[in-house]
C-alpha cells in the first residue's frame, strides 16, 4: 500500500486501536524467536466427542462422496481456478499467477498482499483452510473406507512439515488460523473410528506443536478496533473450538474462557437486533452464523444464553430474507468463505443453514420449507442442541429489517412465480472502515422465482485487479442513481471507505418503500419503490443541485436477454418475458462485457465473472425519473 493509504487507514482508528496496533508491530518483531519454543502438553490426552452420522440423507451422502472422489483424484476448484495437483499439493503455489510465495521467510516480513511477491494470496490460503480435508474425513465417517483417512493424514503431515511456525504466508492472518483450527477439530472428530486418529493428533508431537502455536498466535494477535468484523469471529470460533476439543495444554482453560467471552461480545457487536450481520454483506452473515454455531456446539453448556440468542436471531433473519428458491440477497462483498465444509459442492449453503437452525432451535411456522437434507446438520445435531430460550421469536416473517435498512417486497409464491425485491436503505457498512460495503445506497435487486432480473452484479475480486475491484463495488455497478460521475460513498482503498453515505428510510408499507441518502450532499437522492399487481414502479428524485450529470443503471441477470428501443426494453428469460419502461428524459444505451472501463458484468462467485447486459441512462435529473417493470 502507498503511504497515503496508511494515513487514511490511521484516520479510521481510535487512539486505543492505534496504540494496540503499535504494540502488535513491536511484538511481531519480537516473535522471531517464538517459533523455536516448544509446546508443553498434558500427559493425559483424549478426544472426547465424536460425531454421529445418523440421519444423513441418501442424496446428501451421494453428493458428498462424489465431491470426495474428485478430491481423491486431486481435483478441486478455488475461486474459478481449476486445480488438478491436490494429490500432493504445493502449499505455497498460486496456480492463477504461477507464482510461489516464500516458504522460508519470517512470516511477518512477507508482503503477502503483493501479487508480485506471493501471487494471489487467496488462492494460496484457501486450500490451507483444510476444508477439503473435512470433506474427505466426512467421507470416511460415512463409509469407513481407510483410503480417505490416509489421504487426510498425508495432507496434514505434508502441511505441518512445509509450514513450521512463523515461516511463510500461512502464519500472518488470524482468520486463516481460526478456520484451520476448526477444520482440524472436525477432521479429528470425523476420523474417530480410524485406527490412526490418535497417532495423527493427540499422540503426535508435530500436531501438538502446531495446535499449540496456532492457539498461542491467536491469543497474541487478535483483530481489534475497526477490524473487529468477521475476522474476530473466526479467530474466536477457532480458538474456542480447539481449546474445548484439544484441551491438552496447560493454557487450554484460559484460551477457552477468553475466546468464549470474546465470541459472545463480538457476536452481539456484529449483529443487528433484527438478526442481520452488521457488515451488510450477506455471505458474511452466512460465514459468521456457521462459525458461531460450530463454536457454540463445541463449548456446549459453557455458552451463555446471550450467544445462543444472537445465533437464533441470525437464523430467523435468514429465513425472513430468502426468496422462494432459498436464495438470500446478493448484498455487499462475497468471497465464498465458509466456516466449515462437510458437504458436497452441490449442497445449498442457505438451505443447510436453515436446516441446522431448525434442528437446533426449531423452525417457526412462517419459515420456508427446506427440501432434502445435508451432512452438516446431522453432524451438528449429534453434538447437541441449543438450550431452551425463553425470549420470544418473530410470529411472522419480517420483511422490514429496519435497523439494517433492508426491506423485502414480494408477491405470493404462486403459479405465476414469486416477484422478490430487495430495497437498500441501510447504513453504508460496519465500523469506521466499512470494509465489505459497496457504494450501493438505495439500490435494488429484483428476482422472478429466484432468477435475477435486476441483479446485484456481485464482487469478483479483492486484490490484484484494482479496476475490477472498483467497478464491482461502485455506485454505477448497482441498480441505483449516480450523480456527478462519483460514487455515493468515497473509497480509500480496497477495504476502506473514507466517506459513508447516510441513508434514511422514510416510509415502509406492504407494497411501498421510500428512502433517501446524502452521498451527493448538498444534493439528496430520494427513491420510492412500489410493487403492486405484478408491476414494479421506481421513482427517482434529486433535491438540491439538479445540474449534476446523472446516470441511472439497471443491471440485468445473466439469464436475461434484452431488446432496447429508445426508452423501452423487452426482457426475456427461459419461459418468461417482461417489459421495462425507462425514463424517456434520459438517453439509454446497452452495455455487455465491456472492459475499458468495465461495464456489463455479473459475478456468480469469487474469482468468476461473465458478461451480462447493463442499461445506462444518461442525462439531467431535473425532473422525477420513473421506471416501470411489468411482469
Amino acid at each position: 500500500m502507498d503511504p497515503a493509504w496508511y494515513l487514511r487507514r490511521l484516520s479510521a482508528m481510535s487512539p486505543a486501536e492505534v496504540a494496540g496496533r503499535a504494540t502488535d508491530v513491536l511484538r511481531k518483531q519480537q516473535w522471531r524467536g517464538v517459533a523455536k519454543q516448544k509446546a508443553t502438553w498434558l500427559s493425559h490426552r483424549v478426544f472426547a466427542r465424536p460425531a454421529g452420522v445418523d440421519g444423513v440423507s441418501a442424496e446428501a451422502r451421494a453428493e458428498l462422496l462424489a465431491t470426495a472422489e474428485r478430491l481423491m483424484d486431486g481435483h478441486a476448484e478455488y475461486f474459478g481456478v481449476e486445480r488438478a495437483d491436490l494429490v500432493t499439493p504445493d502449499w505455497s503455489f498460486d496456480p492463477k499467477t504461477g507464482r510461489r510465495a516464500p516458504a522460508d521467510a519470517y512470516s511477518f516480513d512477507i508482503a503477502y498482499r503483493s501479487e508480485d511477491t506471493v501471487g494471489d494470496i487467496k488462492q494460496i490460503w484457501e486450500p490451507s483452510r483444510h476444508q477439503h480435508l473435512t470433506v474427505l474425513a466426512a467421507a470416511y465417517a460415512l463409509t469407513g473406507e481407510d483410503r480417505y483417512a490416509h489421504r487426510v493424514a498425508d495432507h496434514l503431515k505434508s502441511w505441518w512439515a512445509a509450514n513450521p511456525p512463523m515461516r511463510g504466508v500461512h502464519w500472518v492472518s488470524g482468520i486463516e488460523f481460526g478456520i484451520r483450527l476448526l477444520s482440524w477439530v472436525w477432521v479429528r472428530r470425523l476420523l474417530d473410528g480410524w485406527s490412526g486418529a490418535s497417532g495423527l493428533f493427540e499422540d503426535n508431537p508435530e500436531a501438538l506443536h502446531q495446535i499449540w502455536h496456532h492457539q498461542r498466535w491467536l491469543a497474541a494477535f487478535p483483530s481489534r478496533g475497526s477490524s473487529a468484523n468477521n475476522h474476530v469471529i473466526a479467530e474466536d470460533a477457532g480458538q474456542l473450538a480447539a481449546a474445548c476439543a484439544f484441551d491438552w495444554f496447560p493454557e487450554s482453560p484460559a484460551w477457552r474462557d477468553a475466546a468464549l467471552k470474546s465470541l459472545d461480545t463480538q457476536l452481539q457487536a456484529n449483529t443487528f437486533a433484527s438478526g442481520l450481520n452488521r457488515e451488510l454483506a450477506t455471505e458474511y452473515h452466512g460465514l459468521v452464523l456457521e462459525l458461531g454455531l460450530a463454536a457454540a456446539l463445541e463449548a456446549g453448556p459453557l455458552v451463555p444464553t446471550s450467544t445462543w440468542l444472537v445465533l437464533r436471531r441470525m437464523c430467523d433473519a435468514l429465513a425472513s430474507i430468502v426468496d422462494s428458491q432459498l436464495r438470500p440477497p446478493r448484498q455487499g462483498d462475497a468471497d465464498d468463505g465458509y466456516g466449515l465444509i462437510v458437504d458436497g459442492t452441490g449442497t445449498s449453503r442457505w438451505a443447510s443453514l436453515l436446516a441446522t437452525g431448525d434442528a437446533l432451535f426449531g423452525r417457526q411456522e412462517w419459515w420456508p420449507k427446506v427440501p432434502g437434507g445435508d451432512v452438516r446438520t446431522a453432524l451438528f445435531a449429534s453434538l447437541g442442541s441449543a438450550p431452551e430460550l425463553a425470549d420470544p421469536r418473530p410470529p411472522r416473517r419480517i420483511d422490514d429489517l429496519f435497523d439494517a435498512g433492508m426491506t423485502i417486497l414480494r408477491t405470493p409464491a404462486d403459479e405465476a412465480g414469486e416477484i422478490w425485491v430487495r430495497c437498500d436503505g441501510g447504513p453504508h457498512g460496519f465500523l469506521a472502515i466499512a470494509a465489505h460495503a459497496h457504494a450501493d445506497a438505495l439500490s435494488l435487486e429484483v428476482r422472478h422465482d429466484g432468477v435475477d432480473i435486476l441483479a446485484d452484479p456481485g464482487t469478483y475480486c479483492y486484490h490484484g485487479e484494482p479496476e475490477w475491484r472498483s467497478y464491482f463495488r461502485s455506485t454505477l455497478g448497482h441498480n441505483t442513481l449516480q450523480l456527478g460521475d462519483t460514487d455515493s460513498s468515497a473509497s480509500g482503498g480496497p477495504f476502506l471507505w473514507t466517506r459513508h453515505a447516510q441513508t434514511r428510510t422514510l416510509a415502509v408499507g406492504p407494497v411501498r418503500w421510500r428512502a433517501e441518502h446524502d452521498g451527493y450532499s448538498p444534493a439528496v437522492h430520494r427513491r420510492c419503490v412500489e410493487l403492486e399487481d405484478r408491476t414494479l414502479t421506481i421513482l427517482d428524485e434529486v433535491d438540491g443541485d439538479r445540474t449534476l450529470p446523472a446516470k441511472l443503471a439497471f443491471h440485468l441477470g445473466p439469464l436475461v436477454e434484452v431488446t432496447l428501443d429508445g426508452s423501452a426494453a423487452r426482457l426475456s428469460w427461459p419461459g418468461h418475458t417482461a417489459t421495462l419502461a425507462l425514463p424517456p428524459a434520459l438517453t439509454w444505451t446497452a452495455h455487455r462485457g465491456e472492459t475499458s472501463p468495465p461495464l456489463g458484468w455479473y459475478s456468480a462467485g469469487f474469482g468468476r465473472r461473465e458478461p451480462s447486459t447493463t442499461l445506462i441512462g444518461v442525462g439531467p435529473a431535473a425532473e422525477p425519473l420513473t421506471t416501470t417493470l411489468s411482469f
